[in-house]
């Protein structure tokens, strides 16, 4: 594709009103040169053939383009459809569908990982997001409101686990860890059946 710009000059982030221009001009250069006798009449013709396939080319590329973007806009907004109304499988699904996987389908399938308290997943996509558009304000505010609630629900863990009964500061979801308070009453309850069982065997 670079190749068909480089017929016409330009850069392929040119717009269609440039690309329209500079092939009007050149078609119209060739056309009348085409005529001219001997070498340079051979060489404006190819010339002409050229610059009318590299513009049909480019013409189709855009089009062929245009018809994508506007397919992942609709895609893009039945699937913030779906998340406004809880669908999130239905979402998950039509993210799943994408081939090609920018910095709004990393958004959204963050937005659904948070709408499935998956925070840090969502965190990893939001990041991955503002490494593709890094000017994009919308990823920034959703990443940084995002953070601020990880922080916030790790100090809420943090205070629960310290405060109150003595022996919630040393659970884990895996179970109590030996420590503080609950090590001492398990070292006093050992204590406790020790002597019970000492008693027992002295009276026999």
């Amino acid at each position: 594709m670079n190749d068909n710009y480089k017929v016409f000059g330009l850069s392929e982030d040119c717009s269609d009103e440039e690309l329209d221009a500079k092939y009007g001009e050149l078609k119209a250069k060739y056309s009348e040169e085409r005529f001219l006798e001997g070498e340079a009449g051979n060489e404006a013709a190819k010339k002409l053939t050229e610059i009318e396939t590299a513009y049909a080319d480019i013409k189709a590329a855009r089009a062929e383009k245009t018809e994508r973007t506007e397919e992942k806009t609709e895609l893009y907004a039945a699937i913030e459809k779906d998340l406004s109304e809880g669908k999130l499988n239905d979402a998950q699904q039509k993210l799943d569908s994408f081939n090609e996987r920018g910095a709004e389908w990393h958004y959204l399938q963050a937005a659904v990982f948070y709408k499935k308290n998956w925070s840090n997943e969502s965190k990893k996509q939001l990041e991955i997001a503002m490494q593709v558009d890094p000017a994009n304000e919308k990823y920034k505010n959703a990443y940084e409101k995002l953070v601020k609630k990880i922080d916030a629900d790790s100090d809420k863990r943090f205070s629960s686990y310290t405060t109150g009964d003595d022996r919630r500061g040393y659970e884990t979801e895996g179970g109590r860890q030996m420590g503080g308070n609950y090590c001492l009453e398990w070292c006093c309850e050992m204590a406790i059946c020790n002597m019970l069982l000492n008693c027992c065997c002295n009276c026999r």
